[in-house]
């Protein structure tokens, strides 16, 4: 079970097929058990660890660029990077910026979570999910990168991930997607579609972290399960990247629509059948 869930995740969790509607799915249909708190958090990890690999080039610059724009605002030779700062640096405040859209969600956090356990409804997600895929392709091919890419664009992205918080609609979809309709170049939209999770999935991360610390939950007799989900999640994750980058770039993200239209209505003829059936058993 531990390898299943670790698949799922790695795979659902880049590819823009919703992880959160597939793990809601495959609890209602198959019965497949909910992952304990600690483990859920810890493949969540896993995939944020996938980013960080994949992206290490551009963290580390952001990481170093942060620095020296704390370090320029005392400066006068900061005073004139300020009004061109590198692209880096730029990237940072994007990505801060895109992130406040995730805010709005939190008040109502709880009842979008128990969405999740509605397959109709994530049913319909998936749906949803497929047009906006397949719209995606028609909107790519800008040119706007890291250093011309507006707050107006990545506030409208974080509004796309904040939405895509919905079980059965794709974060990854969502926001690639927003960027292409924004404009974005195809590289780009990945690119920052992807370093735009490592805030969220580590601020959601730490606060289950605290949540399950403070109610006694971890298990360590648990630990080979949680260690081999992890590592099935990283590795697999890994590829489910370079995967969408290759599929962007020659502009075919949009091939996605086709999986989630056939397991969306998939599910949905289940979710309004398997009811019926189930009396006469």
């Amino acid at each position: 079970m531990a390898i299943v869930l670790g698949l799922v995740q790695g795979v659902a969790e880049f590819l823009p097929i919703s992880s959160s509607g597939h793990l809601s799915l495959l609890q209602s249909f198959f019965g497949m058990e909910e992952p304990d708190a600690l483990y859920n958090i810890l493949l969540h990890f896993a995939t944020l660890l996938a980013v960080c690999v994949v992206y290490w080039g551009d963290i580390a610059d952001m990481v170093v660029e942060f620095f020296r724009g704390i370090a320029a605002l005392f400066t006068r030779s900061g005073a004139r990077e300020r009004g061109n700062p590198p692209e880096a640096r730029r990237l940072v405040l994007l990505l801060i910026l895109g992130t406040l859209p995730l805010f709005l969600v939190l008040p109502i956090n709880d009842f979008v979570e128990e969405l999740g356990a509605n397959p109709v409804f994530v049913s319909v997600m998936l749906l949803v999910t497929g047009c906006i895929l397949f719209l995606s392709d028609r909107y790519g091919g800008g040119r706007k990168n890291g250093r011309t890419a507006t707050v107006k664009d990545v506030l409208l992205v974080g509004l796309a991930q904040g939405a895509a918080t919905i079980p059965g609609l794709s974060r990854s979809g969502a926001t690639i997607s927003a960027g292409m309709a924004l404009g974005f170049e195809r590289n780009f939209a990945v690119r920052f579609s992807f370093l735009l999770s490592l805030p969220a999935v580590l601020g959601a991360t730490l606060l289950k972290v605290v949540k399950v610390a403070g109610a006694g939950e971890i298990d360590m007799n648990l630990l080979p399960m949680y260690l081999a989900g992890m590592a099935v999640a990283g590795v697999v994750g890994y590829f489910s990247i370079s995967l969408v980058k290759l599929l962007a770039r020659k502009g075919k993200f949009g091939m996605f629509a086709y999986y989630c239209w056939i397991a969306g209505a998939a599910a949905l003829a289940a979710s309004l059948i398997l009811p019926i059936l189930a009396p006469a058993a």
